[in-house]
């Protein structure tokens, strides 16, 4: 089983839903809309780095000289390792949560 943080799932959830506009800045919104919070751009490409040298992604750095500014950006896209990896985690889960009822949350506020 490949094993990944909390955050590369949620970074190959979200350059999966992305599609071809996964950037830092896009993948970034993404993570911190899923996760409801908010992740620096530093943590970001740290586990992105990571990703890439597990294999899970790669990158495409396309140059806009063309346009204003003209700063180049760099897109992530899964791999076939990737998509495997996040397979498995959600089979993980899946399995981890197997045979717990909802009822086991009904928790009462204990104000």
């Amino acid at each position: 089983m490949n094993i990944i943080t909390r955050l590369e799932e949620a970074i190959l959830i979200a350059i999966w839903r992305l599609e071809d506009n996964a950037y830092g800045v896009t993948i970034n919104k993404q993570v911190s809309k899923s996760c409801k919070k908010k992740y620096s751009m530093g943590a970001l490409y740290f586990a992105l780095d990571q990703l890439l040298r597990k294999d899970y992604v790669t990158k495409d750095v396309k140059y806009y000289y063309h346009k204003k500014g003209g700063r180049s950006r760099t897109y992530y896209s899964l791999t076939d390792k990737g998509k495997k990896a996040l397979h498995e985690v959600k089979a993980y889960q899946k399995s981890l949560w197997e045979g717990i009822s909802e009822l086991a949350f009904d928790v009462k506020d204990s104000k």
